[in-house]
């Protein structure tokens, strides 16, 4: 008995210290978790925007493109109707995060690469980064997934890009999507050099541009911002300078256009304002222009909710 009775204090004095390993290890794990998202913020925040595409039943795969490795996601019905989304500069596929699975529930088949240069796209040495040469790009995205016809949309420079592709391969592109697009021969009145932000302070001018009223950013994220745009500015400077050279516009191309246009413009957007998004219009007597109040430059991203509907409508038709 009296055995026993020792056996059983001793499996008294094991459990707790059992869970005080377990408390120990959860706190530990924890800390680490917490000292990794002090250090490497943007990690954690492009990591959740990827859960929530691939939650919405997104799908990552990789196709080669011109001896490029392009990354891009997958989602809705296979069946149904395909939708290719271009992003814009410094940006990547997850920026769609919120409008695309709002058209794959509406049936169709979307997809969203990531130029090169960007998100989890190769980023060789030797490419221009050019919207010309990105151009290229998504026509053989398109031509690599064997998709005979697609309805093709772009945000900003992607936008631009869209533009030149559905310019070059008409029989391609049955339907034109314009967010917020670049594209227009007209000089920025504001600082480019922001796109590749040298200090905090600038950080906070790029925020104010992208959207009406941005929240105030925590310094370590901005540090996190700024290690970023260090590692991947060179991308982004050779691609604006090409812009800037203001050889690749479409003013001219516009009015050649055929198939349906439908153009989508923040309303408070400071980095293409809307006298842009209504010469398109101009230039585009088939085309449709929305404009969405209160939103600025992220609008897809932000203003998904009014924009999904839009864009269904229009794809319907």
């Amino acid at each position: 008995m009296a055995a026993g009775k020792g056996t059983g204090r001793a499996r008294q004095v094991t459990r707790p210290r059992k869970l005080q390993w377990a408390g120990g290890l959860c706190l530990l794990t924890a800390l680490v978790t917490l000292i990794a998202f002090w250090m490497h913020p943007l990690r954690f925040y492009q990591a959740a925007a990827e859960l929530q595409l691939r939650f919405a039943g997104a799908r990552g795969s990789y196709t080669s493109v011109a001896g490029i490795r392009v990354h891009y996601y997958v989602l809705g019905p296979s069946a149904g109707p395909a939708v290719v989304l271009v992003h814009g500069l410094g940006g990547r596929s997850e920026d769609w995060r919120h409008l695309a699975p709002y058209l794959a529930k509406a049936g169709y088949h979307v997809y969203l690469p990531d130029l090169p240069g960007y998100g989890q796209s190769d980023r060789p040495a030797d490419f221009s980064y050019s919207v010309p040469a990105e151009a290229e790009i998504v026509a053989g995205f398109i031509d690599a997934l064997s998709l005979n016809q697609v309805d093709l949309g772009g945000w900003s420079m992607g936008g631009w890009i869209a533009q030149r592709v559905a310019h070059a391969h008409p029989e391609r592109v049955r339907r034109l999507l314009l967010f917020d697009s670049a594209g227009i021969k007209e000089i920025p009145v504001w600082d480019t050099r922001l796109f590749t932000p040298t200090a905090a302070a600038e950080v906070d001018q790029l925020e104010f541009l992208l959207m009406p009223h941005p929240p105030p950013i925590p310094g370590f994220v901005a540090k996190d911002m700024l290690r970023s745009s260090r590692r991947n500015g060179w991308i982004i400077h050779r691609a604006v300078a090409s812009m800037l050279q203001g050889n690749d516009t479409t003013d001219d191309l516009l009015p050649q256009l055929k198939m349906p246009v439908l153009i989508v413009w923040g309303s408070e957007d400071r980095i293409t304002p809307l006298n842009q998004g209504e010469m398109m219009h101009r230039l585009v007597p088939q085309s449709q222009l929305e404009l969405i109040q209160g939103c600025g430059h992220l609008a897809p991203l932000q203003c998904a909710t009014e924009i999904g509907p839009k864009v269904v409508d229009f794809l319907k038709k």
